[in-house]
Parts: C-alpha cells; sequence; structure tokens
C-alpha cells in the first residue's frame, strides 16, 4: 500500500496477530540450526592444517566466476539452469527476509519507495518464480529423466526439494490473498503473486472475511513449514548450499598435477589411516558434496567396471565422518539406538548396542572399514573427476593419501607394483624384464650426445624410463631427435646417468621414494647445469614443471608437443610429405591436458602434418584416461575392466586412420586397446598408434 504520501511500501505482519509466537518459534529454530553447523565444523576442525587463504584476490575472482556465477555448474547445461535458478532464487529470498528484519526489528524504514517496488516487489517475485522453476526442474531430472549418476531410491532428496517448493508456493498464495484483498494499488509490481490473487479471487475466495481467513492460515503454516525446513538444512545435504561456496573459496589453488608432499621427518604418520589424518578442507570437501554425480560419470575406472566410482568414495568418507559406516546406515535409524551406538548388522541381520562398540566410529581406519583397498587402487589419477567438480572437491589427493599409509605404513601392496617400486628402488626404472638398455636407442645416431661430453647446453632431452627402455617407444626419441637435430638446436642427453623422476611412486603412494629419486635427479642436473628440459612423457613433464621445485629443482620444462608447434611456427623445420591428409584422431594424455592445460600445441602440430584432427567424443578437458596413470601401468587388470580398451573404442568410433598421442604410455595402452577393440568390431586390421613427433618425422623434408 501507499502511505499518506504516497510512497510505495506495505504492512509487513499485515493481519497476524501474537507476532510474539513468531519469535518464540524462531529461537528454537536457530538454536537447531546453529547446533547442526557447529557439529559440521567441529569435524572439519578434526582435520589437520592446511593454508587455504593465500592469494585471497584469485581466490575472490574464481569465487565470484565459479560460487557466485556458477560457472562450473553451467558446464552441464540442464542441471547447471535448474542449479542457478534455484540457488539464486533462494539467495535473493534471503536478502529479502533480511531486508525485512532490517525494516521491521531494526526500525530501519527501507521497505519503501523505488527499492520496495524494485527489489523487494518485482525482483523478488521473479526470482521465487526462478526458484520454482529450478526445483521443478530438479525434480523431474531426479524422477523424470533419472540419469544413472544419480542416485535413486532416497527418499530424503524428494522430500528436501518438494518442501522447498511448498514453501515457495505458499508465500506467492499468502503474497495474493494480501494483494487482493488490501486491494494494493503497487500489486502488479508483483507479478506472479498479483496473478495468483486473481486466480484465487476467480476460484471463489471473493469476499474479504474468507481471504482474511486463509491468508491468516497459510502465513503461520508457511512459517512452521519454512522453519522446519530451515532447521533441518544443516542436517541434510541441503547443507552444501552453505558449504561448496566455502569449499570454492578455499579451493587448492596449486598445480593440479602437484601432490602436496609430507615431511617426511617429522610427520606422525605417514598417509591418512583415519579421518583426522586429512586436511581441514578435505573434511568440509565431504560436507560440500552435493552428490550430482559428474564425477562418477566422467571416471574411467567407474565406465571399465572396476570398483572405483568417486562420488561414492566421498560418500563412504562423509558416512564415516558422521558416525556411520555404510552397513550402520543400512540399518534402519527406527531402532532407536544413537548413531554412535549402532553397530554393524549381525549374521542374523540384527542391530544391537555393545558396550565394546568404539564410541567414535569416525577414528576408524577407513581402508578395509569404509573403503575397499581395490576401490584406491583402481584410480588412474587422471583428475578427470576433479575437472568436473562443481565444487572443487579434491579426490585424487585423497586418494593418494590413502595409498600412502597403505604402501609405507602398511605395506599394503599387490606384488606387481611392489615389484615396480623395487625396480624404482634397485635400478631407477620399474620395468621389470627390459632387455633395452638407455643408451640404445641412440647409437647409431652421431647428432645425439651426451651431456658429460657436451658440457652445458640449450635443451636437456630428458628421454624417461617408457621411452628408452621401450623398443616401441624408442621410435619416438629418435624421431623427436631427428626433429631437434633438423632445426639446429643444442640439445644432448643424459645416457645412463638419467634416472626414473618418481612420478609412478609418488602415486602409488610411495612417497619416501619419489623424494629420494626426485633429489638424485636434482643433483644430477645441478651437476650439469641444466636449465631448460624437454621431454615426451607427460608423467615427466608433470613432475618437472609442479613437483621439484618443492625440492628445490626450478627448471623451464616444455612438453615436446609444445617445442615442435614454436619450431614449425618459426619455419625451423619444414614439413616436405605430408601424409596425405590422413584421418588422425588424437588423444589427450591426462597428464599434458587436464593436469597442465596442454590441448592445442599437439592438435596444431597434427594440422600441420594432415589437417585438423578429427575429435573423439570425449576430448580436451573431458578427455577419456588411458588408464595408465597413477601407476596403474604397472598393476594387472582384470577382464572386461580395461580403461584402454574403453578409450580404444572411443577412438575406432571416429573412423580414423591414425591414432596420435603424445606420451608414451598412452601409446602403449592405446596399441594394446585398439587391437581388442579392432577384434571386438570385426575389423581386420587395427589403426596405428603413432606419436606425434613420429608424424613430423615421417614428413620431415630431408637435410
Amino acid at each position: 500500500m501507499a502511505d499518506v504520501l504516497g510512497t510505495p511500501t506495505r504492512e509487513v505482519y499485515w493481519n497476524i496477530q501474537g507476532i510474539w509466537v513468531m519469535y518464540a518459534l524462531l529461537f528454537p529454530t536457530a538454536l537447531i540450526f546453529v547446533y547442526g553447523l557447529g557439529r559440521r565444523v567441529e569435524r572439519w576442525l578434526m582435520g589437520k592444517p592446511q593454508v587455504r587463504w593465500d592469494r585471497p584476490w584469485l581466490r575472490l575472482r574464481l569465487f565470484l566466476r565459479d560460487a557466485l556465477a556458477q560457472g562450473q555448474v553451467l558446464r552441464e547445461r540442464y542441471a547447471g539452469f535448474a542449479h542457478l535458478s534455484f540457488s539464486w532464487g533462494f539467495a535473493i529470498l534471503f536478502v529479502a527476509t533480511v531486508v525485512i528484519m532490517i525494516d521491521e526489528d531494526l526500525r530501519i524504514p527501507i521497505m519503501q519507495g523505488p527499492f520496495y517496488l524494485y527489489f523487494q516487489s518485482l525482483t523478488v517475485d521473479l526470482f521465487g518464480l526462478a526458484a520454482i522453476v529450478g526445483v521443478t526442474l530438479a525434480l523431474v531430472q531426479r524422477y523424470g529423466l533419472r540419469p544413472p549418476r544419480l542416485t535413486h531410491g532416497v527418499l530424503s532428496d524428494g522430500v528436501l526439494l518438494a518442501g522447498f517448493l511448498l514453501i515457495l508456493i505458499q508465500g506467492y498464495l499468502i503474497e495474493g490473498l494480501r494483494i487482493v484483498a488490501t486491494q494494493d494499488p503497487w500489486g502488479a509490481w508483483s507479478p506472479v503473486g498479483y496473478l495468483t490473487g486473481r486466480l484465487l479471487e476467480a476460484s471463489g475466495a471473493r469476499d474479504l472475511p474468507s481471504q482474511l481467513a486463509l491468508h491468516r492460515f497459510l502465513w503461520w503454516f508457511h512459517l512452521v513449514t519454512a522453519f522446519s525446513w530451515l532447521a533441518y538444512v544443516p542436517y541434510s545435504k541441503l547443507m552444501h548450499l552453505f558449504v561448496a561456496p566455502a569449499a570454492i573459496l578455499f579451493r587448492n589453488l596449486e598445480p593440479r598435477g602437484a601432490l602436496r608432499p609430507i615431511d617426511l621427518e617429522t610427520a606422525p604418520r605417514l598417509g591418512v589411516r583415519d579421518l583426522p589424518d586429512f586436511g581441514w578442507k578435505d573434511l568440509l570437501d565431504l560436507d560440500a558434496c552435493t552428490e550430482c554425480g559428474r564425477c562418477q560419470e566422467v571416471c574411467p575406472a567407474h565406465a571399465a567396471g572396476k570398483p572405483l566410482n568417486p562420488k561414492q568414495l566421498i560418500l563412504d568418507l562423509q558416512r564415516q565422518m558422521r558416525g556411520l559406516t555404510a552397513e550402520q546406515a543400512a540399518v534402519p535409524l527406527t531402532t532407536g539406538l544413537a548413531p554412535g551406538l549402532l553397530v554393524a548388522a549381525s549374521a542374523t541381520g540384527g542391530a544391537t548396542a555393545t558396550a565394546e562398540a568404539p564410541p567414535e566410529f569416525p577414528g576408524l581406519e577407513i581402508v578395509g572399514h569404509s573403503i575397499d583397498p581395490e576401490t584406491i587402487w583402481s584410480c588412474t589419477t587422471c583428475h578427470a573427476c576433479v575437472e568436473v567438480c562443481p565444487v572443487e572437491i579434491e579426490h585424487v589427493s585423497k586418494i593418494v593419501d590413502l595409498r600412502r599409509y597403505q604402501v609405507m605404513e602398511e605395506a599394503a601392496i599387490d606384488e606387481t607394483p611392489q615389484q615396480a617400486l623395487q625396480g624404482i628402488e634397485d635400478r631407477a626404472h620399474p620395468f621389470r624384464g627390459t632387455q633395452a638398455g638407455r643408451t640404445d636407442w641412440y647409437r647409431d645416431l652421431p647428432y645425439v650426445k651426451e651431456i658429460a661430453e657436451t658440457g652445458p647446453v640449450d635443451y636437456l632431452f630428458w628421454v624417461g624410463c617408457a621411452v628408452s627402455l621401450n623398443e616401441r617407444n624408442q621410435s619416438t626419441a629418435r624421431a623427436l631427435a631427428r626433429i631437434l637435430h633438423a632445426a639446429g638446436l643444442e640439445f644432448a642427453v643424459l645416457g645412463e646417468e638419467e634416472s626414473c623422476t618418481g612420478d609412478p611412486a609418488r602415486r602409488m603412494g610411495n612417497e619416501y621414494l619419489f623424494e629420494t629419486m626426485a633429489r638424485r635427479n636434482i643433483e644430477t642436473l645441478a651437476r650439469h647445469q641444466v636449465k631448460r628440459i624437454v621431454t615426451t612423457c607427460p608423467h615427466c613433464y608433470n613432475t618437472f614443471k609442479n613437483e621439484y621445485g618443492a625440492f628445490g629443482g626450478h627448471y623451464e620444462v616444455i612438453h615436446h608437443s609444445e617445442l615442435i608447434e614454436r619450431l614449425l611456427a618459426e619455419g625451423r623445420i619444414t614439413l616436405s610429405k605430408p601424409l596425405d591428409r590422413a584421418r588422425i584422431t588424437f588423444h589427450d594424455p591426462c597428464y599434458l591436458g587436464r593436469c597442465n592445460g596442454v590441448y592445442d600445441a599437439p592438435r596444431a602440430v597434427v594440422g600441420a602434418v594432415a589437417g585438423e584432427p578429427v575429435e573423439m567424443e570425449r576430448s580436451r578437458q573431458e578427455s577419456f584416461c588411458c588408464g595408465a596413470g597413477g601407476g596403474r601401468y604397472f598393476m594387472d587388470d582384470r577382464p572386461g575392466q580395461r580403461v584402454n580398451v574403453e578409450r580404444s573404442r572411443q577412438a575406432l568410433a571416429t573412423g580414423a586412420e591414425v591414432v596420435g598421442t603424445a606420451c608414451p604410455f598412452c601409446m602403449l595402452m592405446m596399441e594394446d586397446g585398439v587391437r581388442t577393440a579392432a577384434q571386438e568390431v570385426g575389423r581386420p586390421e587395427a589403426p596405428p598408434v603413432k606419436d606425434i613427433a613420429e608424424l613430423v618425422a615421417e614428413a620431415l623434408a630431408e637435410g
């Protein structure tokens, strides 16, 4: 209504008596909410200290992009639009409630004039409608479309969404009744409420007494519904509305490919045994999870049928943090037992309380209790889960931390990967039974010199174990050496002085062995005054670029795809024999692409050789792992669970004549995979798999 001066406003508690009852109900609601929030914060704080407030301006910029503008959420259009509508509607309605509190309780008259019309009426009304649209879309997705990545059959999800939808609809009914009963001259500024009021009038609520009575009933019912819903939020998954923005703000700002080191001399425990061994941000992550299932959808291990499901991993950790194991959570809470007293169902299927049950389940060992050992060993550390997570949950670092405890404290690792670790320790490489030596590939190449002979050079060509010690990949080393020579670059190799960078050891959880190799290599490189490194292996590339710096090893590191692209652009090398515009598809190595953002360089090289590459169904940021990362190359795969075959099917589906890559591990995995995938479809001959250096060397002009 307008006041005596004609200023647009309205009476806040119109038609309501006994407002003190609202404040009486607000107190226990707030108490329950704060207690639930406090319990969650208490759980986070049992984690180890982590510094997550450095680089504040960068954090603020990323927060605005991914929390407020929801950039990550919108990468998936349907769910993104639903979530954006829901969350922004919720936020604006919350602000509107604060405005009412300021105006009515603090007696600061702000709910009037243009602000009342443009914000408190029009904006709030439209954003309330947006929230209704968002909730409706979410209900349609969960109970109509039913994508596999969502957990189905969870009653609480539907109750939460339906409850919020009910609250929103109640708000418009109350507003509409107020507008028609008071003949509010400013009612049209609340278009949804105005239309709702007219519909109520048309449906029978025409006389003023019935309008007043219905308004009063709905107002109190709305209050009780909203307070009940609000009190339940800290105990439900909707708490992510508050926790997810915090997870985004305190995200990891270090390079994605860099694992956090351990102080081996002072750490009371190596790796993570139970929840307090995680950092506080790791524990906050567990409550930030929205259960959207995007990580599950992109996980190569899950797609191949392995035990790992990154969403379920987080939920299992979350369940343990809340005091329940997977088995205990399955026991109906109607048994009357407090969560801390619930124990696993007995052989007869009953649940009993026992004096011997540990009082705090979060102290139990995670692996073997909440997480199956095979789950953590299925991970390829490809970071696909981290890439798509809209709230910046760090799955990979948690898995590696769990592996660290298993390997370094329990020696709980299968024989095959243990042999690879032993090989790194004994022979400085993980390849058991190889007949090749580190110098074999260049014995007939006079322009390949060892740095011990040449002294400091422009580029050290770091060959890597998977190249120098594997006959198939030696072709890649020879091709790159030929390209560097043709470009007139001064380069050299370490020869027998080269050792494993330690990458497989670190990903498999043996941090001690990784640090030993890192310090050895840093010492070797310092002795030869190495400043610039080129390598064909993304794993070596990532280790030098992102991880050796923590131990004093600082270098300019370049992947061979980047260097070849530069040489082509500068005209340092000329291609005289293009591959007749062969149809080539390029497989993105995870540690080149997702971990280091190199996507365009290898494609530019392929484009120079044979034209624009044909993309697979999943490429670039959404690329699918070959299955070798995280030390998986040195572990046994069960039939029907081979990630490389799944990826090779995607490669064959493009109809490509050649599968290109830029990683020696991807080379080996894809060669094996395309043979199997070709046999599955009855293709007589599998397409060749080639490194981009091989493609360029084939097309290189002589002389």
